[in-house]
């Protein structure tokens, strides 16, 4: 898609020089950063000031060695990203400022970045073969990961916005910020095709792609002057972009969820706003229908508020790069999600995270007038259905975040960040959660090892899935949904699928089909989602187990009915088939620091158990909010 019309030979012409390259006003540019807005300006400036004074942090070796010999990876991770976004609070701040007063510290914040061992984070350093298996890395060997990246390009465009100013306090700055980004980003990126996320080996690509070329092709537009160099590194990342594009359905959903479109879709965003602005707008990727399909998934996957469908790695609750989103959807000419951009950023604020994206953070302070003013409508999407991802949602009206939502999936147990999760489904009542995802806690060396299967948020029995036999589902991409179908009218919205080969054959299940199912509301009845479970066993059996994951503590009401009742007053009344199913209910603690803002402290697991042996059975659970 993207390498037919950027070879290097078209790159070459099509490329302005690295004098020429102007996506922001610079820092000595005033005009449009004296008229950004006031409520912006104080915040940015007063979190720059909070850094006149700071000491920055030491990354000690034995902090780098947590990884391999304990697992921790937040302890390195935490100074690492702080003084990272201490440099980007303080370039902001002088931006908006203009007076000098954060230049110091700024100096400060260049030289420690520049003075590291390495980029790369210790999670990450099995990308060097020189460094695998070792505690502490070969400096030696450079390699790219996602923070390396980050890095670099934060350096990039310090020096973009500050070039003038760096360069009067002493040009040694500027020289050493181009040293260290062609050491450890230029030479690898253009010398290797061994790291797995540029798409050329056999594993599958996925938010890496993208999230790292688009801050290397920033680096290079902004530091690189040799226009060879300049047309070869578009070249490659146009290349490599493909295989990203690849992976993706035409649906444009993305399995790793919300959270990771994030530093999916949003970052092939940020590569496509690079190529059309490092060519002066001849080069335009947005009429794309895949790339116009990926932008629309996040207002897809939004519930209300700052809800979204968080299957997969996910976060429940999530604030999404309003300014970014808001973008993305001009550049795609879809309304519905530039006005779910401008609620957020209305609704959250300025983005400032962790990870300190300079190129973002800039073109959201300077849109700040625009993202204001917007209409702050978000599309509340009445139906969706994403045919080749399989995920399905529904609410009860168009353009209205109150009422019941229910969202599901099919798909298989081998996605980008899998769970194992099919057939799961998730229930919120006008935007509040009731049925939930857990999400994912803190990332450690057990997440992404052969252990992953152990920590329960991934594991079908807490998700809202049966358990048959002792068994659960298997990761993998042989166990996935079959004759999957959906239907909607104005009536009614229903997923359905057989989950059986999502289980291993020992489960004994010859057929589950689960079907999930919106009925709106009528003359005669209020809207109810419906969850059955059909199913055909080989043999009769009492270890049949209904699991759901409830934000509130079930109240059994009585033998067919429970009622989950949420802090803002809406209740939400489960009834069930009491004749053949008994329930119960376990507390599921929350110590997670990930999940602990998201859920409390606590979750529940309530199961609906066989009151004695069956062989098939037809259940249905329906889920309405109570007067």
């Amino acid at each position: 898609m993207f390498s037919s019309k950027l070879s290097q030979e078209q790159a070459a012409e099509l490329l302005l020089s690295a004098e020429q390259f102007h996506p922001f006003p610079k820092g000595l540019e005033r005009t449009r950063w004296e008229a950004v807005p006031s409520e912006i300006r104080s915040a940015w400036i007063s979190w720059a000031e909070e850094r006149l004074d700071w000491e920055w942090p030491i990354l000690p070796a034995v902090r780098y060695m947590d990884y391999v010999v304990n697992g921790n990876r937040t302890r390195y991770e935490a100074v690492y990203f702080e003084r990272r976004q201490a440099v980007a609070d303080l370039v902001i701040g002088e931006c908006l400022e203009g007076k000098g007063r954060f230049i110091e510290q700024i100096i400060n914040g260049i030289w420690c970045l520049c003075e590291e061992s390495v980029w790369v984070v210790p999670a990450h350093l099995s990308l060097s073969p020189q460094s695998r298996g070792y505690a502490l890395p070969d400096v030696t060997e450079q390699v790219i990961d996602l923070f390396a990246a980050e890095t670099g390009a934060l350096l990039a465009w310090t020096a973009y916005l500050l070039e003038d100013t760096l360069q009067l306090e002493c040009p040694m700055l500027l020289q050493r910020i181009r040293h260290e980004v062609g050491r450890r980003i230029f030479e690898p990126y253009l010398d290797r095709e061994d790291f797995w996320w540029m798409g050329y080996g056999e594993k599958k690509v996925n938010n890496w792609n993208p999230w790292i070329h688009s801050n290397c092709l920033a680096a290079f537009l902004i530091l690189e002057p040799d226009p060879v160099v300049r047309s070869r590194a578009a070249a490659k990342a146009a290349h490599s972009l493909d295989f990203f594009m690849g992976v993706y359905h035409p649906d444009g959903g993305c399995d790793e969820g919300p959270s990771y479109w994030s530093r999916a879709g949003a970052s092939l965003f940020d590569c496509l706003e690079l190529l059309y602005w490092g060519t002066g707008g001849k080069l335009s990727f947005y009429e794309e229908p895949l790339v116009q399909e990926i932008g629309k998934y996040i207002y897809r996957a939004h519930i209300a508020g700052n809800e979204f469908v968080n299957f997969a790695d996910g976060d429940g609750r999530l604030h999404i790069a309003g300014s970014l989103v808001h973008r993305y959807g001009q550049r795609i000419q879809d309304q519905g999600m530039s006005r779910l951009g401008a609620y957020a950023f209305q609704k959250n604020g300025c983005s400032r995270d962790k990870i300190a994206s300079l190129m973002r953070i800039t073109a959201e302070v300077l849109g700040a007038e625009a993202l204001l003013a917007e209409p702050a409508s978000p599309p509340y999407e009445q139906d969706v259905w994403l045919p080749d991802t399989h995920i399905f949602a529904a609410r009860e009206r168009q353009g209205d975040g109150s009422g019941l939502y229910v969202a599901a999936k099919g798909g298989h147990n081998d996605e980008s960040h899998n769970h194992n999760d099919i057939g799961h489904f998730i229930v919120y009542g006008n935007g509040q959660p009731f049925l939930i995802d857990a999400g994912v806690e803190s990332y450690t060396s057990k997440t992404f090892s052969p252990q992953r299967y152990e920590i329960l948020t991934m594991q079908s029995s807490y998700h809202s899935l049966p358990e048959v036999n002792g068994f659960q589902q298997q990761a993998g991409s042989d166990y996935r949904a079959g004759d999957v179908a959906y239907e909607a009218d104005g009536a009614k919205s229903e997923l359905s699928l057989n989950i059986a080969a999502a289980y291993p054959a020992e489960a004994g299940i010859k057929q589950w089909r689960r079907s999930c199912a919106l009925h709106r509301a009528s003359e005669d009845a209020r809207a109810f989602v419906e969850i059955r479970d059909q199913f055909e066993l080989q043999e009769a059996s009492a270890e049949v187990v209904l699991n759901y994951l409830t934000l509130q503590p079930p109240s059994l009401l009585d033998g067919s009915s429970i009622e989950l009742r949420h802090e803002s007053g809406d209740r939400l009344l489960l009834a069930y088939d009491g004749e053949g199913l008994a329930p119960s209910v376990e507390t599921v603690p929350v110590t997670d620091s990930r999940m602990l803002p998201i859920w409390g402290d606590r979750v529940y697991r309530l199961q609906l158990k066989a009151k004695h042996a069956v062989k098939a059975a037809d259940w249905t659970l329906r889920i309405r909010l109570a007067d």
